[in-house]
């Protein structure tokens, strides 16, 4: 069973025990929420990784250099 940590401020203790039935839903719903989070930036770095190299592409077939196109693109 996962274990979760209660600091109290007042009396500057730690208290650490068993999660309840709760708390290990939510954070199996953090999890699954983190992961989506995860693969839904790596999609969107992907479709712009994407979009970048084909601007670069048709750059080229227009007759730029690679040094004119890193220029304009980077």
């Amino acid at each position: 069973m996962s274990k979760i940590s209660i600091y109290d401020a007042i009396t500057k203790q730690t208290v650490t025990r068993d999660m309840n039935s709760a708390e290990l839903a939510q954070l199996e719903a953090d999890k699954v929420a983190s992961e989506a989070q995860a693969k839904a930036e790596s999609d969107a770095k992907a479709a712009h990784d994407a979009k970048v190299l084909s601007a670069k592409n048709k750059l080229k077939a227009l007759g730029l250099t690679d040094a004119e196109v890193t220029a304009l693109v980077g």
